[in-house]
């Protein structure tokens, strides 16, 4: 009987959702085919993960997407899964967004403080945040979390999938928490007030991290075990403790909010508003793990993912259920570039009030922000 009323919740909540987005869509073709809250262009909108150059968009067509999104500022992903070479490829990576953001300073602005946001939001330009996924490039080394700090870098993940020299990943099944180098570091990234993000990190090793950590720390890109038992999905503990301490949850837009299949926008909204219920409205934002530009979803585009998931397969950080053919790492109805203006629509539409929308939409990143990238005092 049980799972007849949640088959049934269920269904009506997805109603729910549809007439909440065809609500969108009407007011979107009234507007000249985009969505229409009059808020939002005000307002401080961060990607907590996502990326500017998504597969195959060339920076001049990203630049103007990124205008049109919205978005003041977007927590990039820096280095790489690969070790050979690591430190290598990490700086020259570096290098290479130097470049464009020294070649591009009426359209990019280099996030370092709360203060640059505002700046980026006040100047119409995009704040970019580097960040880290992979904390591989350390190699055992503490003095080069001084040296990501001196070039800028305010986020770093503390493990990627699999066990590294921090801790266990999502995917390990021993789940062994954090290592004693990541005590170490979880530390040092508080005195230099880089903000510690556990989105990829396994269950214990989440739980230790927030426990260790002085400062609030982010899950920037994830979503609910409650609502679907994924492996990077976190528990009701978990989020609860990370919010009690400052902390905020940002919900992707990916696949892993459901166990099978791809993601809707009603997964979305699902999923923010068990976080909401959860962590309270002031802990909860946006990280949707995909780029600015929308995609075309193409047969040529469908291909690129199969073969990005075998690269990942090869290296051993491929999550279960995003080799499927069908799937894809977006939510089809907000493949747009004014994406989280859509969101926001939806949450209004279903009586979310707007102070409420603009906090999950970056308010609550920002604040964040504030209370974490400031070094602590000698």
């Amino acid at each position: 009987m049980s799972s007849m009323i949640e088959t049934s919740s269920r269904r009506a909540f997805l109603h729910s959702c549809v007439a909440a987005l065809a609500t969108v869509r009407a007011r979107s073709a009234r507007a000249g085919g985009t969505a229409n809250w009059s808020r939002y262009d005000d307002i401080v909108v961060v990607d907590a993960q996502g990326s500017v150059l998504g597969r195959g968009v060339p920076l001049s067509r990203a630049l103007e997407d990124a205008k049109a999104s919205g978005v003041t500022a977007v927590n990039i992903t820096l280095g790489t899964t690969e070790r050979e070479g690591l430190f290598e490829k990490t700086m020259a990576g570096i290098g290479e967004w130097e470049a464009r953001l020294a070649a591009h300073q009426d359209r990019l602005l280099k996030i370092r403080s709360a203060k640059d946001i505002e700046t980026a939001k006040a100047s119409s330009r995009l704040g970019i945040i580097y960040g880290f996924q992979d904390p591989g490039v350390l190699e055992g080394k503490i003095d080069r979390l001084r040296l990501l700090n001196d070039f800028g870098v305010r986020v770093i993940q503390l493990t990627y999938n699999r066990r590294g020299e921090l801790g266990d990943g999502c995917l390990e099944p021993k789940d062994r928490g954090l290592t004693p180098f990541g005590r170490t570091v979880v530390e040092h990234m508080n005195e230099l007030g880089l903000l510690v993000d556990l989105s990829h990190c396994g269950r214990r090793t989440t739980a230790e991290a927030i426990a260790a950590s002085k400062k609030p720390v982010s899950i920037t890109h994830a979503g609910c075990a409650a609502v679907a038992d994924t492996p990077r999905n976190k528990t009701d503990d978990v989020l609860r403790s990370l919010a009690d301490r400052g902390g905020v949850v940002g919900i992707y837009f990916m696949p892993f909010l459901r166990t099978k299949g791809n993601a809707t926008a009603g997964d979305v909204i699902q999923h923010v508003e068990h976080a909401l219920n959860v962590c309270g409205e002031d802990h909860v934002g946006i990280g949707t793990d995909g780029g600015l530009s929308p995609v075309e979803l193409t047969a040529e585009y469908r291909q690129r993912i199969r073969e990005e998931v075998m690269r990942r397969r090869a290296l051993g950080v491929s999550a279960p259920g995003e080799e499927a053919d069908d799937v894809i790492p977006l939510v089809a109805e907000l493949n747009d570039a004014r994406r989280l203006e859509k969101l926001a629509e939806l949450l209004l539409a279903r009586r979310h009030s707007a102070a409420r929308v603009e906090k999950i939409l970056g308010a609550n990143f920002l604040r964040l922000s504030r209370d974490v990238w400031v070094p602590n005092q000698a």
